[in-house]
């Protein structure tokens, strides 16, 4: 299945149809700030399996962000944040960044073996962040890769579409998506370090 919404007003009516997709355990693909991500509810565990099959990757060991309507709740998930970290992930976000931090007990069952990391993100997309706001926790992220030896991420929907629809349960189209993937800043240690420089700079 694939429906358009749109950035500037996605229908809410739409919007409570992905939602309950998501609560029903499913997997969907979505427009971000950068380029589109495969996710579920982070609380669904076999999803969050279907998502690590999609990606040939065990769940345990899968670089996955979680995507967060605002920075309102990442405590629940993160051990407490530095203030500098704080104040600086507050400039930046919404935005194409990923905030690398130090995970709490609260990380699903699935991750807490081997995770002791967490990837923050808050997109600058008011699809996504409409839908997480909806679902009432953060939606687990990973990037939607091509298969071209030239072009790493597809960004027109209806192929991402025709090669993921029969593994995902929704395609959401949201416009063309981006090619360049989010800044990757490591918040572990006691200064932030970009390792992986994206579509933007940090605002100091």
């Amino acid at each position: 299945m694939i429906i358009r919404l749109y950035d500037e007003n996605p229908n809410p009516k739409d919007l409570l149809k992905v939602v309950e997709i998501l609560l029903d355990g499913g997997v969907i693909i979505y427009p971000t700030d950068t380029i589109y991500g495969i996710g579920c509810d982070i609380t669904k565990p076999k999803a969050v399996e279907r998502v690590a099959r999609i990606k040939n990757v065990k769940p345990g060991k899968a670089d996955f962000s979680f995507i967060f309507y605002d920075l309102s709740n990442i405590s629940d998930y993160c051990k407490p944040i530095p203030n500098s970290i704080f104040k600086l992930m507050k400039k930046n976000l919404p935005g194409p960044f990923t905030f690398i931090l130090n995970a709490n007990s609260n990380i699903p069952k699935l991750f807490r073996s081997t995770k002791k990391s967490i990837g923050i993100r808050v997109p600058n997309n008011n699809i996504i962040r409409e839908i997480v706001r909806e679902l009432g926790n953060p939606i687990l992220s990973t990037s939607v890769h091509d298969d071209d030896a030239i072009i790493e991420y597809t960004t027109d929907p209806e192929l991402i579409h025709e090669k993921y629809g029969d593994l995902v349960d929704l395609v959401i189209d949201g416009g063309f998506g981006g090619n360049i993937p989010s800044t990757v800043v490591d918040c572990i240690g006691n200064e932030p370090v970009i390792i992986r420089m994206g579509k933007e700079e940090l605002i100091d």
